[in-house]
This record gives structure tokens, C-alpha cells and sequence, in this order.
């Protein structure tokens, strides 16, 4: 498949950076909230050039690179004298809490830092009735938005920079300042789609309508900068941050995605609408999918160093590819000699699309509501799940809540069961291996199967991670968000007798703060881990 995002080589890249540094953010009408270190971002025009031009001017190229493979980093935090808070239970002693969270673009962005920094202020966003005061469900997402709250180190997927769907805020620098952390910002990509630039004239549809699609999408060119990615945050100092993309890149978002479908449904009752969803619902973007890494650094740490790594797998594509991703990423780390944390959005649906609202994508583009609800177009009310998702029955299920489960060809296959048996055999240069212990008193759900240490486990699976909006049953919900983590000292995935210092502890799923805020937060729920600074005694009782 031709890509259009290919990796440029280290002269061009070297030449692209000495452009950025000359140019800074001078002619780039930079916010606010931007970081003080990173490649330039790209005006509007140029942005439309990357839609308009399959093969944009060298010098764009140059800088589109740049931002493909340049982290943006501050210690601005640890420079002001921040310190990880490094909570204590008397089930772990010391530990470091992890919270790796998609948060869908961070179009519920007040909620979201509601959720981390202020408990009052998430509390006023509880409905009354559904949450009375004294109650047991609002204290339990109360309890819920508690343990966010002592995390020092956040990995966040799906994080915007720029665009009109989220308010045009820098969405990991923003939330970074409000709860006092550093944070490493890695693009993925540059979205160029016309509805997001706000230059999309539709001109399928006459008149008065198409003035008003036209102002429903325009943008504020001075504001925009159509990135988006990944972030990792952290009370402790960032270093080795680096932003690697996959050489894998299965789905291309550029020239895929620009071609459209084959064939659009118009009538002159429907074309306005068909017309609408058709070019709201694509992703025209440029880049791909990529590895973001960092350094947390500390004297409580393991060895004073644990690599932090953030990444969001292909959804676009079968299975056997996301392992190829999974492959390269471990090439990347494998001769890492310290703790090493990865979390993401691995997209271990086994289906080479994940189901949502279409609703909920217009959403993503445009990021108002209005729009469809004053018009009341059908197309938004949902997704129709595909008829082979009901169909698979309950090996659809025995997957989605579980797609580590052995794969049996025929009778009950699972095409992501080579993604986890890759995992657990892959071992590090130094012998180390991640941890896929289970154990009743270090599980949130005193589970003893594979993995219920760092993730957490249900009656029947895991705790899945994300639902489309309007399910059917169990179909539409899946396990999609893993935290994996090399511990110290381990060469058995699953060996018990082995030390768990470090080790992941009462993994959990936050379903419940999630689903608290009206249309809830994110189509994912966030997902924490427990890692004990000490050699752990743990209670189940005392598993806070």
C-alpha cells in the first residue's frame, strides 16, 4: 500500500529541525498554552496544502516530519519544585499509581480534569437524581475519582491540539498545568480533513443549506492546528523523550481515507444529510500511528529510572497487523534494563474496525451538538452493528471480554491470541519479562487469572474498557485498554514465587466515573495499576 507518510531520512530530518529552531513560533500565532520546547506547528494554509497536495512543497514536508518524529516536552512542573505524591496503603506501602486513560479527543475536557484535580467541582457535575447526596453510587464514583487523583504518571490517548472540536485547546498542556505535572506530547496526526479546516463548501447541496453546513464547519484559522496524539504526564522529570512512528502503518489516513467511498447515496429529499455525513464521518489526516517514550526519574524509583510508554495500535486493520506494530514496539524496548511501563488503546477487538456511535464521530470532527439535533437527522441517533457482530454469539462475547483467551481454529477462533502469547513470551535483553500474574489478594477483583494483577477482571473476562453508545446485549462493549509492566527481578510472566516489587497491584477499571457525567466522559473508560516502591504484603481488605 503507497503511504504518504514515510519516515524521512536522518539529513532531511536534521535539515527540518534546524528550520524549526531558526523559525521557533514566531510566524505560528502560538497560544497560551503552548510548550516552550517542540517543532513548529503548521499555519492554517499550510494545513490545507496537506489536504489539496499529495505531494506538498519540500520545505512543508520538512516541517510535517518534524512534527511526525519530535516529542514537545516541558519539566516546567519539576522546575518549579514538583514532587510526586507517592501515595501509601497498608496493603502496598509506598506505591506509584498509573492511569492510562483514551480520552476521545478531550471533548469532555472539563470533566476530565474535573475528574483529576477537583473533587467539588466533578461532584457538581453528578446528576442530583441519579446521584443523590449520602448515596451509595455517588460515593462510589466519588471513591472512583479519589484514586485518579494520587496518580503521578498519566498516559492519555486521543489528545488534541488545536481544533475547533475541542475548544482549539492544547489538551495535554492544559491538563498538565492544571495538575501541576510535566508532560511529554507525541503527534500522531495532522488532521486535514476539509470539514475540519472549515473549507469544505459543499457544493452537492443548494442555497440556504449550504450556507449553513458551510458556518457549522468553519474554523478559526488563527487558532487551528489539527494535531493530534498521544501524551504522557508525570510528577516526576521527563527524560529520553522520544517519538518513534510505526514502520507498520497498515491503514492509510491520507490517501484511504480521502478517496471516500465508492458510491454516494443522494436524493433531493436527502442529499443535504447524506452529503453532511458522508464528508463529516471521514478522517482525511496525514502521519500514522506511533510509539511515544519517556524517562520518569527518582531516588524512590527501581534503580532511580522507569521508561513510560505510550502508544495506540491500528484500529483500521486485522489483528495480525497490530501485532506487527506490537513486535516493533518491543524491538524498540528490548534493551531496556529498568522498570518499563507501555500502556494504550491496543484495539484487541479481533475486528479491523471498532464499532461506534456516528453520532458521537460527527461529534469528533465538528465538536458541536447543535447542529444535528436542531435538524433532527436520522443518521445521528446511532450505528447499526454489523449482522456477523450478533451473529458471532457467544464467541463475539468470549472475545470481547476477553481477548486474551486461547485461539481454537474453527470452533472458537480469536484472532488476538497470538497479540498476548507475544507479550508473554517476549523477554528483554536482561532477561525480564512483563507481568502477567494474577493473584486473589492483588487483584481488585481477588481474581487469580491471567493479567487481573494490572487489569481488571469481571465475572466472565475482563472489566471491558469500551461500548458503543447503543449497544445490543454484551455486543458492542470490549476490553481495548491494557497496562502492562516489567517489574524488577522478573523472568516468569506468571511466576508467583517470583518478587513483586513493582509488580502491578489492583488493576481497575473506573466504569463508574466514567458513565457518571451526562453522555458520559469518553467512549473509554480509564484504567489504573498500583506499583509498590517495596516488596508488598498485601490484604485483600486493605486493597484501597
Amino acid at each position: 500500500m503507497k503511504h504518504t507518510g514515510k519516515l524521512p531520512t536522518l539529513r532531511s530530518l536534521f535539515v527540518a529541525l534546524l528550520l524549526v529552531a531558526a523559525a521557533g513560533f514566531a510566524g505560528a500565532g502560538a497560544l497560551a498554552s503552548e510548550p516552550a520546547a517542540g517543532p513548529e506547528p503548521l499555519a492554517h494554509g499550510e494545513l490545507v496544502q496537506l489536504y489539496e497536495r499529495e505531494s506538498p512543497p519540500a520545505l512543508l514536508r520538512l516541517k510535517l516530519a518534524a512534527l511526525l518524529t519530535t516529542p514537545f516536552v516541558s519539566n516546567g512542573a519539576a522546575d518549579a519544585g514538583a514532587q510526586p505524591r507517592l501515595p501509601r496503603s497498608s496493603a502496598l506501602g509506598t506505591f506509584v499509581r498509573v492511569v492510562f486513560w483514551n480520552i476521545e479527543r478531550g471533548m469532555e475536557y472539563e470533566a476530565v480534569e474535573a475528574s483529576f484535580a477537583d473533587p467539588e467541582r466533578f461532584a457538581r457535575l453528578l446528576d442530583p437524581e441519579k446521584y443523590p447526596t449520602g448515596s451509595e453510587r455517588r460515593e462510589a464514583v466519588l471513591r472512583e475519582a479519589a484514586l485518579l487523583r494520587e496518580a503521578d504518571v498519566i498516559v492519555l490517548n486521543e489528545v488534541d491540539w488545536g481544533l475547533k472540536r475541542t475548544d482549539y485547546r492544547n489538551v495535554a498542556a492544559d491538563l498538565a498545568k492544571a495538575l501541576g505535572m510535566n508532560y511529554a506530547y507525541g503527534v500522531e496526526f495532522v488532521e486535514v480533513s476539509p470539514v475540519n479546516l472549515g473549507t469544505e463548501q459543499f457544493e452537492e447541496t443548494a442555497g440556504d443549506e449550504r450556507a449553513e453546513l458551510r458556518e457549522v464547519v468553519s474554523v478559526d484559522a488563527s487558532r487551528y492546528r489539527g494535531l493530534h496524539g498521544n501524551a504522557i504526564l508525570s510528577r516526576f522529570p521527563l527524560e529520553n523523550v522520544r517519538l518513534v512512528p510505526f514502520r507498520t502503518q497498515p491503514f492509510d489516513w491520507y490517501a484511504d481515507a480521502k478517496k471516500g467511498p465508492s458510491k454516494l447515496e443522494r436524493g433531493k429529499e436527502k442529499a443535504g444529510e447524506m452529503v453532511f455525513r458522508e464528508k463529516a464521518s471521514r478522517s482525511v489526516r496525514r502521519g500514522g500511528r506511533t510509539m511515544l517514550f519517556a524517562d520518569i526519574v527518582h531516588p524512590e524509583l527501581p534503580g532511580g529510572r522507569v521508561t513510560v510508554v505510550s502508544t495506540h495500535l491500528e484500529n483500521r486493520t486485522k489483528p495480525k497487523n497490530r501485532r506487527r506494530q506490537l513486535e516493533e514496539l518491543l524491538a524498540e524496548i528490548r534493551d531496556v534494563p529498568n522498570p518499563v511501563i507501555l500502556a494504550g488503546d491496543m484495539n484487541t477487538s479481533g475486528r479491523d474496525s471498532t464499532p461506534t456511535s456516528l453520532g458521537r464521530e460527527i461529534r469528533k470532527r465538528l465538536g458541536s451538538r447543535s447542529f444535528w439535533i436542531k435538524r433532527g437527522i436520522r443518521f445521528a441517533t446511532g450505528f447499526e452493528l454489523p449482522f456477523g457482530v450478533v451473529r458471532g454469539g457467544l464467541n463475539q462475547y468470549r472475545r470481547q471480554a476477553d481477548p486474551t483467551v486461547q485461539h481454537v481454529p474453527w470452533v472458537a477462533p480469536n484472532p488476538e491470541a497470538e497479540f498476548f502469547s507475544t507479550l508473554k513470551k517476549f523477554r528483554f535483553a536482561d532477561g525480564g519479562a512483563f507481568d502477567f500474574r494474577g493473584d486473589e489478594e492483588r487483584s481488585a477483583g481477588a481474581n487469580d487469572g491471567a493479567l487481573s494483577n494490572s487489569n481488571q477482571r469481571g465475572g466472565k473476562g475482563f472489566v471491558t474498557t469500551f461500548e458503543v453508545e447503543r449497544r445490543i446485549g454484551f455486543v458492542g462493549k470490549f476490553k481495548l485498554d491494557w497496562v502492562f509492566v516489567k517489574p524488577p527481578r522478573l523472568a516468569d510472566p506468571e511466576g508467583k514465587e517470583q518478587p513483586y516489587l513493582f509488580a502491578p497491584h489492583f488493576g481497575r477499571t473506573l466504569k463508574d466515573l466514567n458513565h457518571a457525567v451526562e453522555g458520559r466522559i469518553s467512549d473509554h473508560s480509564p484504567v489504573t495499576v498500583d506499583l509498590p516502591l517495596g516488596e508488598p504484603r498485601p490484604a485483600r481488605a486493605a486493597s484501597r
